[in-house]
């Protein structure tokens, strides 16, 4: 239901519950692909990558243009989402690359 269809509050929240249903499922895979990213990388100095920080910031700054979205909305959200990935792969790396134990 577009939001201009919804004529109460209850309205608002079902779609509100809708969307970030949506959004947990689509979160859930860009974390696939985290994990996959913390056994690929080699050298646990690659996780935090500062370049590819700019450049997903970018990209976000660019899709907040087309969609007229105000970037100081997603800039602080894009920022904890991605330092908790960070911190996520951080973890699924050093698993991955613990000294095996006798």
């Amino acid at each position: 239901m577009p939001a201009s269809a919804c004529t109460s509050m209850s309205d608002v929240r079902r779609e509100i519950d809708r969307v970030d249903r949506a959004l947990v499922r689509l979160l859930s895979e860009r974390l696939t692909y985290i994990e996959r990213a913390g056994v690929i990388k080699q050298d646990r100095n690659r996780v935090r990558d500062e370049a590819r920080i700019q450049d997903v910031l970018d990209k976000v700054a660019a899709a907040c243009a087309a969609e007229d979205f105000p970037f100081t909305i997603a800039e602080p959200v894009w920022r904890a989402l991605m330092e908790g990935c960070i911190a996520h792969e951080f973890v699924v790396w050093d698993a991955t690359n613990a000294p095996e134990r006798s």
